[in-house]
């Protein structure tokens, strides 16, 4: 039997084998266990050997699911992202537009699970497969939108603008421990370099300054709010013109 493409294992039946004795393996307890070490020691250190080693079995009985990494790594983004957040439940009881109210929750929570699995921004990149979760948070953001006035491209492009943000942010903050803004933390390692360029950068030093004020810090680390509510704000202008 051939192995199986990666569309083919996206899309098909997740458990391959089907003769002799029941498998101790399943695919879902080898994504799960794949996350785990990705999650905790970075995709580099992924392999189909330690894996293996992880969940107690010889490398050879992985290759009865997943062909290689490649495939491996596909399976795990798609898992990752899960089902994105229900039309109906983020646009209940509020009085904004339907598209605009389910946006937003839409765009934070993609940020939550790839904030959660950091190597996911390295996996969605450049021309590849889709899998079946990945493509229903697309189509979800476009469904809200069918009925803007917008165009078909301009639907996309607004959804391709919203991930792009989300994953710039999520790629800035991949390194941040903890609830402490990004500028926060760079104004500090700024230090003395900043009180002595007052002059020379003074906007710049104003804002790391800010940073560093008790109530500036918070305003300034919510860029992803921030970005949101501005792609959103423009493109309710767009379809305002539309109407």
């Amino acid at each position: 039997m051939p192995a199986p493409t990666t569309l083919e294992l996206l899309w098909g039946s997740p458990d391959r084998p089907r003769r002799g004795p029941k498998p101790s393996l399943t695919l879902e307890r080898i994504l799960t266990e794949a996350i785990a070490i990705a999650d905790a020691e970075g995709l580099a250190r992924l392999s189909m050997a330690r894996l293996a080693e992880r969940l107690g079995c010889a490398k050879m009985a992985l290759y009865r699911y997943v062909p290689g990494k490649t495939e491996l790594t596909a399976l795990m983004l798609d898992a990752a992202l899960g089902d994105p957040p229900t039309v109906e439940a983020a646009a209940s009881g509020v009085t904004e537009s339907r598209w605009h109210a389910y946006l937003r929750p839409w765009s934070e929570t993609f940020y939550d699970r790839v904030r959660a699995h950091p190597w996911a921004n390295e996996l969605a990149t450049g021309i590849r497969p889709m899998g079946p979760n990945e493509l229903a948070w697309i189509d979800s953001a476009l469904s809200v939108l069918a009925d803007t006035g917008l165009t078909v491209a301009e639907q996309f492009d607004t959804v391709v603008l919203l991930l792009g943000h989300v994953r710039a942010i999520a790629q800035q903050s991949a390194v941040i421990t903890d609830d402490d803004p990004a500028e926060s933390q760079l104004a500090r390692e700024l230090g003395s370099v900043l009180s002595a360029q007052a002059e020379r950068f003074p906007y710049a030093v104003a804002a790391f300054a800010a940073a560093m004020g008790p109530d500036g810090g918070s305003e300034l680390g919510n860029g992803l709010r921030f970005g949101i509510d501005r792609i959103l704000d423009g493109v309710a202008a767009l379809i305002d013109t539309r109407r």
